[in-house]
This record gives C-alpha cells, sequence and structure tokens, in this order.
C-alpha cells in the first residue's frame, strides 16, 4: 500500500465518472427532465460534514482494531461482506468530483473487488513481540491514505497470537462515510450474539430525565443549563478567536511545525465493574467517572513530564511538579446544523482544536459478547488519526470490559504505554478512595 500523496493534487486529478443506469425508470408523468435523472443516478452530494473531513487540514480517518478469540477464516469474511456490508451505498461507492456544479464530492455507485479492500500482510509466527508488531503495523498506517479509485474502506486481518487475542483485524475507513456511532451501528450490524447466533448485539438503553423541569420543580436547574449555555457559547467564540491552551508537554505547540504527522494506538483494558462501582459510589454517570479518570492520569503524566526537565532530576519525586492555573481543554465533535458552510465551518474546526490540547470519545458498546461472522469478539478499539492535536483518548466498553485507546503523536508524547499506566493507576486508585469513604 502506498501514500496517494497531497490531497488537492488527488482531488484535481478526478475526473467525472460515467455509470450505466442502475435499473430502467418510468419518466412520463413525473415532471423531470431525463438529464435530471441521469444526475440523481449518478450520485448524490457528500453532506457538509463529510466534505469537511476532506479539508486538506482535516483529513481524517477511522481505525477500529478488533482482537478475536480464534483465527479468523478470511473465505467466511468475504463471503459475508458481499451480502451486509457492500449493501450499504457508501461502502460501495466512490467520491468523485462533480465538476458540473461546485466542484464538491459526491457518491457515484461502482463494483466493489474485495481483494483490493481486504488486505493480509505476511506475517511470520516466529516474531519475538507480536503485541508491538501488530502496534507498529497499525501505526504504519496512519502514514498512507486509502486510494481515491475505490471505495474508501480496508479490512487488514492480522492473523497472529497476540496477549489479547488469537488474531487482530483492523478497520480503516475515512471519516466521511460516517461519524463514530453510525459507522459502530453498521459493524454490529455484521455481527451477532454468541449466546444466540440470531440475534443483534444490544445496547444499554439510555435513561432519560424528567423532560418537563417547571412542572418536577427543576426551575432553578434549568436557568443553571441556560446560563451555562451562554457561557460555553462564549468560551467557543474566545477559543476560535484567541483563547489558547496552556503551552503542556501535551501540546502540539512542544514541537515546530503539526499538521498530520503519524501516529501510534495503545490501548489498555480494565474492569467495567470497577467504572460502575465508582459510579454509584459517587451518585453520577459512568462518562463523569472517565472524564475523572482522565484528568487523574493527565496530571499523574503531566507531574512526571514536569519533573523530568527540572534541573534537579529529583524532583520527579516531588509531591506536585505542576504548574499552577494550566488551562487543557478536550474537543468532542458534534455535527448540530443539517448544511453548515463547508469552508466557514473547516476553518472553526480546525482553529478550535489547534487552540486545545486533545480530543476525547466515548462510545457505547454491546452488553453482551459479540461475534463478527462467528469470530467471537475479545476486545474493541477505536480511534482515529488526522486530527491536528497530539492526543486523542478514547475509551469503548464492551460487555463487562472498558478499553481506552490513546491516538498519539510519538514526537509529543513519546511514551504513550506510561500514559496509559497512569490511567490505570488513577482508575484504581480513586476506586480504592471510594471503597476507604464507605460510598458503597
Amino acid at each position: 500500500m502506498e501514500p496517494v500523496g497531497d490531497l488537492d493534487s488527488r482531488q484535481q486529478a478526478l475526473k467525472p465518472i460515467q455509470t450505466k443506469r442502475l435499473a430502467a425508470r418510468e419518466v412520463e408523468g413525473d415532471g423531470k427532465k431525463p438529464e435530471d435523472i441521469k444526475e440523481e443516478e449518478e450520485g448524490e452530494a457528500l453532506s457538509p460534514v463529510g466534505r469537511i473531513f476532506h479539508e486538506t487540514c482535516f483529513n481524517v480517518y477511522v481505525i477500529a482494531i478488533a482482537g478475536f478469540k480464534i483465527r479468523i477464516n478470511v473465505d467466511v469474511v468475504k463471503a459475508n461482506l458481499e451480502h451486509t456490508l457492500l449493501k450499504h451505498p457508501r461502502f460501495s461507492s466512490l467520491q468523485v468530483k462533480d465538476v458540473k456544479k461546485d466542484g464538491g464530492m459526491k457518491w457515484v455507485p461502482t463494483k466493489v473487488d474485495l481483494d483490493k479492500h481486504i488486505i493480509i500482510p505476511s506475517l511470520h509466527h516466529t516474531i519475538s513481540s507480536p503485541d508491538k508488531m501488530v502496534e507498529d503495523y497499525i501505526s504504519n498506517l496512519s502514514k498512507t491514505y486509502i486510494d481515491y479509485s475505490k471505495p474508501l474502506w480496508e479490512l487488514h486481518i492480522l492473523n497472529i497470537k497476540t496477549s489479547d487475542a488469537e488474531s487482530v483485524a483492523v478497520f480503516r475507513i475515512h471519516h466521511s462515510l460516517g461519524d463514530g456511532m453510525s459507522l459502530m451501528s453498521l459493524v454490529l450490524s455484521c455481527s451477532r450474539q454468541i449466546s444466540n447466533p440470531k440475534a443483534l448485539p444490544t445496547l444499554p438503553a439510555k435513561k432519560t430525565s424528567n423532560p418537563d423541569p417547571v412542572n418536577s420543580g427543576r426551575i432553578w436547574w434549568t436557568i443553571r443549563l441556560v446560563w451555562n449555555t451562554i457561557i460555553d457559547v462564549l468560551m467557543f467564540l474566545a477559543t476560535t478567536l484567541f483563547l489558547k491552551d496552556t503551552m503542556t508537554p501535551l501540546s502540539n505547540g512542544w514541537k515546530k511545525g503539526g499538521g498530520h504527522v503519524p501516529r501510534r494506538f495503545v490501548y489498555r483494558t480494565v474492569s467495567l465493574d470497577d467504572i460502575k462501582l465508582i459510579k454509584n459510589g459517587m451518585k453520577t454517570t459512568i462518562n463523569d467517572v472517565v472524564m475523572g479518570v482522565s484528568l487523574a492520569g493527565l496530571s499523574r503524566y503531566l507531574n512526571r513530564r514536569y519533573g523530568e526537565t527540572k534541573e534537579d532530576k529529583g524532583a520527579t519525586q516531588k509531591k506536585n511538579n505542576l504548574p499552577k492555573n494550566i488551562r487543557l481543554r478536550a474537543t468532542l465533535m458534534m455535527n448540530i446544523r443539517p448544511s453548515p458552510g463547508l469552508h466557514v465551518a473547516a476553518f472553526l474546526y480546525h482553529r478550535v482544536m489547534n487552540h486545545t490540547t486533545m480530543c476525547f470519545s466515548n462510545v457505547v458498546g454491546p452488553m453482551e459478547e459479540i461475534g463478527f461472522y462467528g469470530h467471537p469478539m475479545a476486545f474493541l478499539a477505536p480511534s482515529v488519526y488526522g486530527q491536528p492535536q497530539g492526543l486523542m483518548i478514547h475509551f469503548q466498553s464492551y460487555i463487562n470490559k472498558m478499553t481506552f485507546i490513546l491516538s498519539v503523536d510519538e514526537e509529543i508524547i513519546p511514551d504513550p504505554n506510561r500514559l496509559c499506566d497512569d490511567l490505570e493507576e488513577s482508575l484504581k486508585f480513586i476506586k480504592d478512595v471510594v471503597i476507604a469513604r464507605g460510598l458503597v
């Protein structure tokens, strides 16, 4: 697989594709001209958000790492993909420039050659460190693009035993094909429960609060909500214009340049029951717990890094090496408008990300063990690359486990596994405190 090169040059080289009509259509009485019908059949335009993910400053890919309890049967996977994933229009369409209109991109149906999408590298099973080899392989994917001559997705199958799986599959999908939840839903639709092979996976039901805060006596809660919303809007505008995070060892500013650089992906799996124990003891939510664990883990990591930069090497043993009043914020992308202006929106996304330190994401997974085309799944670890920030933390639940995944720029965070240790130790520390104080 080779890098495709600069995005602008790739898009400029794209030519209009003439496609055959998928089916004959009766046009009498529908009020449409034949040329209008032909244009519809050639494909619809990408959504504004999808087009943002093609901007040169924001060319983002999703990486989903899945470990399995058995070796992957490639023939079984290919046979099932024909009847599931390839039925989805976005996974069986090209993205091309629409030269007839504004030069934007559109979906054009095409015939998919699975041999170009399923990559099976040659692996030596006598490798001394399979975990490191798999980690390096996945990180190397972030150095390349998917060729625009085919639908923008790939499945890499690594039939090699690691410390936590008998085999590993890596989905690489351009983010313009969907957001995290939609892609998760699509993957789960290709899976079935191990205990009931005919049943689809189930996700935890979202608990809803009383929708009428006035009649339920929550007027003060509503006032606070409005006030905090106003403050958040003002903070967003300030961040876009001038407000930057404090320069720390986690910031892009600690290295020269920026832009898209190779990433390293590391992950660690902990007990979801431990997180629920803290949630119940502190009467909060799982989201609050993982955010608290992230803050504690980052504090431990930064404390050590600041100590290492001091002349006195023993400073790392001090209780607190952190400077006062650090501003360290994370961004979470959400599409709240159906048709935002493309180049205004792309500018805002990139501006906000360059003025903040990291990205954060938390996706809910299935509550029972699932199989992907009959292959029992051991873990699921999704992440992304292509964003300008040097760090992304992603939390993914699965059965009674929670996996946190780090996507890092190694020039900024050269020791991502140490940061994994800090997150895991922070979870244990918070759990021990909750138990010691008798909150559970």
